[in-house]
């Protein structure tokens, strides 16, 4: 009899495709190959787009069919290609549903395409205090939020905008283990693979790459609000010219962000994931300023360190609030918390598994056509 156990981290693939087939993650049709990611599970959206006039969280009293009845506008059905407007908030029922056991306790964050289209998506459930976040032992269906801010975009039942990790015990890594592990393998890279300077405190410290590598070089992309529809399904189809806005590197290294726009910048530093790790971008940090850095915060184990990778920017997704911003190139904008896998995942982000963003720069969208 063995009774090892099991660690504490966050969960890897095959522990997430053994919960599939142990009836805690339940299903209407088998989970597509392509949801399972190194240390997170697609979800996929139900066939009824309920339009609602407010977010809300259910409280410790009621379910989400509870509110919708206070809440609710009307529906659309998404058993077929279906245009979600700018700016309206829109609830809809997931395909997977949770039987978790007490020692598993989940969180959610939009994928990395969802965040560079300027999709805000949460993750609501029945009985619940907290966006995105799914408590030890729940027991019931899953819902998600979703307001596109920049376009509109076409949507369809079985389309993947979230995703949700499971975690056991606490993952969390220790400023310690981060300057050690930084130091023998470098969290932070140089061009040349080696570690490069870093300020670690509660996470990795990120900052903004405002300065281009040569005159003319695209430090960053600002959403037209003016932009036609987006369909999720297209692959390289769209011209980025009649979305996005090419901003260069300005000459004093300085970007004014205007309110309410989206701009898609660089982070300054090459960053690694260790394959034992995994990361989240924390969005909001009040300590730098008025603004969002991040919609889709999750990075896997693998992320800029597989295929040899010296170290691979992150795209973030940046938006001022109420006021215009001046950003600097070097400026501290956010930082990324470090957590412990319970076990190395059996396939890490990179060409190998198709990854879209793969040894990624300045990139849009996997939608947009490469220029």
């Amino acid at each position: 009899m063995n009774n090892t156990k099991p660690a504490p981290g966050v969960l890897p693939v095959q522990e997430l495709r053994d919960l599939a087939a142990d009836g805690r993650i339940i299903v209407p049709d088998p989970i597509r190959e392509e949801q399972y990611q190194p240390a997170s599970l697609d979800l996929r959206l139900g066939a009824t787009a309920h339009r609602v006039q407010a977010s809300f969280l259910t409280g410790p009293t009621a379910s989400v069919p509870d509110k919708l009845g206070e809440l609710s506008m009307g529906h659309v059905e998404l058993r077929h290609p279906t245009i979600l407007e700018r700016n309206c908030i829109y609830l809809v029922c997931l395909q997977e549903m949770l039987y978790l056991p007490e020692t598993l306790r989940g969180k959610a964050n939009p994928k990395s395409t969802t965040g560079r289209l300027d999709v805000f998506t949460r993750v609501v459930t029945d009985h619940g205090d907290a966006f995105d976040r799914i408590p030890a032992g729940y027991d019931g269906q899953l819902w998600l939020e979703i307001v596109p801010r920049t376009f509109p975009i076409v949507v369809r039942e079985g389309d993947c905008l979230t995703q949700l990790r499971l975690e056991r015990g606490d993952p969390r890594c220790t400023d310690e283990e981060l300057r050690a592990r930084h130091d023998a393998t470098g969290l932070s890279r140089t061009a040349t693979s080696l570690p490069a300077p870093a300020v670690i405190d509660d996470g990795l410290h990120i900052s903004a790459r405002i300065a281009g590598d040569g005159p003319g070089d695209v430090i960053a992309w600002r959403g037209r609000t003016n932009a036609p529809v987006i369909d999720l399904s297209r692959r390289g189809h769209y011209r980025p010219a009649d979305f996005w806005e090419p901003i260069a590197a300005p000459a004093g290294g300085r970007l004014i962000l205007d309110p309410d726009h989206l701009y898609l910048l660089n982070s300054d530093e090459r960053l690694s994931i260790p394959v034992d790790f995994a990361a989240e971008m924390v969005p909001f940090d009040p300590a730098v300023g008025e603004f969002r850095i991040h919609y889709a915060g999750f990075f896997d184990p693998g992320f800029g360190c597989s295929d040899g990778q010296p170290g691979t920017r992150a795209v973030l997704e940046v938006r001022a609030h109420e006021t215009a911003l001046s950003m600097e190139h070097g400026q501290r904008i956010g930082r990324l918390r470090y957590s412990r896998m319970a076990a190395r995942p059996e396939h890490v982000y990179g060409s190998a598994m198709g990854s879209a963003y793969n040894r990624q720069r300045l990139a849009l969208s996997k939608q947009f056509a490469r220029e």
